[in-house]
């Protein structure tokens, strides 16, 4: 097939949104699907464009795929306001890709979502050609932007709101992460049978258990004796990860107890500077680390914390998930009863759970990992990934349906989610 993928993000970002887009367009490609991709030049976690990639447009091929590449706004402080234009940016600078390429013919355009409303840039093409689009959900931005009050101005967001309604109804079918998000867009209007769930992966040829002794502790300066709390991921503001730092202030008496901190974001300097404020000897933040070494760098911990604000309920999965259980680490999940996020990790035993924003909670949760109370919690973490998780199954399974309907040309209905 010839597939048209457009979305901001693109490897070789290591994380979120562009590692899997990238690792999805490359299997595409290795199966013998001519794919182009319009995005971005690399940016993300750390809200900086690469200093190779810097300039304006430029193209290249990377694992077989055709990557064009456009330049847009990259703020350095991330406000509501500022990604609203960064992305708008993106999208008017991709204009110049998009021109030509509604006279050309695709058997399948992808949008990645978000941004919500690249999906209006591909809608002409279907308009025009009749080609399918599929809009594929990772994070419900309209609905995160008003419960997390990134965006406080009601009319801009009811005005978000009915473009990414109308939006939903218009594109051929919709893919999204979790079964959580497949209620909350069925709510928007959108017919469940249009819906496809298509929950993001690990690769289990570099993510996998790793012995405490071949794990990144000793490169690190830890030793067998010494506790590690970590939080790796995205340092940004769904996370609430000022929690962390006070709970590390509330556990200075538990002997050789380090928080560590892995990662890039908009909040990380503001974290690290609280940090500073409160003399919190105990916690220690490091960059990004190499995509090979992440198995022995999850492996170090003896908790995994995967925390979320209550408002960002079934809004976003927690993609640092999936590795976690891939390593069968901990989980220390803060999730509220009755969101998707909550019922599969207490239904398949992959780690605790506790409320989210409640620092008692979140304390105790430690302290009773930390002394093995709560060690049956996680007993199911590494058999559901390897069960369920699995890149290639969930690529082939996806890409299956993919050919099926572009070739009837039909929108899905036909297919069980």
């Amino acid at each position: 097939m010839r597939i048209l993928i457009y979305g901001i993000n693109y490897a070789p970002e290591l994380t979120g949104i562009g590692k899997y887009t990238g690792e999805m367009a490359a299997h595409f490609a290795s199966i013998g699907d001519e794919v182009e991709v319009i995005t971005a030049p690399p940016y993300y976690p750390q809200w900086k464009v690469k200093e190779e990639y810097r300039g304006g447009y430029r193209q290249e091929t990377i694992d077989g795929v055709r990557v064009l590449r456009c330049p847009l706004y990259v703020p350095t402080e991330v406000t509501g306001v500022r990604r609203i234009l960064h992305e708008v940016s993106f999208v008017v600078s991709s204009l110049w890709y998009w021109l030509p390429r509604y006279f050309r013919t695709y058997d399948l355009i992808l949008c990645i979502s978000p941004p919500f409303h690249l999906g209006f840039v591909a809608l002409p093409h279907k308009w025009i050609h009749g080609t399918p689009v599929i809009n594929h959900i990772q994070d419900l931005q309209v609905d995160a932007a008003r419960d997390l009050e990134m965006i406080r101005q009601e009319g801009l967001l009811q005005l978000l709101e009915r473009a990414e309604r109308w939006l939903l109804r218009q594109v051929t079918a919709i893919s999204t992460i979790s079964t959580g998000m497949v209620r909350k867009i069925v709510k928007k209007g959108v017919n469940r049978e249009n819906i496809v769930l298509f929950p993001n992966w690990v690769d289990q040829n570099l993510v996998y258990p790793v012995s405490r002794e071949a794990s990144a502790r000793s490169d690190w300066g830890f030793t067998d004796h010494d506790r590690i709390v970590l939080y790796a991921g995205n340092l940004g503001e769904k996370q609430g990860l000022e929690d962390v730092l006070f709970v590390a202030e509330r556990l200075r008496d538990i002997p050789n107890l380090t928080f560590l901190i892995i990662g890039e974001g908009g909040a990380k300097s503001r974290l690290m500077a609280m940090a500073e404020e409160m003399n919190l000897d105990n916690v220690v933040f490091k960059p990004l680390q190499p995509l090979k070494r992440l198995a022995a760098s999850l492996a170090a911990a003896d908790v995994h914390l995967v925390l979320q604000k209550k408002a960002a309920a079934d809004l976003v999965m927690p993609s640092k998930l999936t590795n976690i259980l891939a390593v069968g680490g901990h989980a220390l999940v803060t999730a509220e009863a009755g969101t998707t996020l909550h019922d599969v990790v207490s239904e398949h035993h992959l780690g605790t759970t506790i409320e989210p924003e409640d620092i008692n909670a979140l304390e105790k949760g430690i302290r009773e990992i930390l002394s093995g109370q709560r060690a049956a919690d996680c007993r199911g973490a590494h058999a559901f990934a390897a069960k369920n998780l699995d890149k290639e199954n969930i690529l082939l399974g996806f890409r299956r349906i993919l050919t099926l309907d572009t070739k009837q040309h039909t929108s899905w209905k036909s297919h069980p989610s």
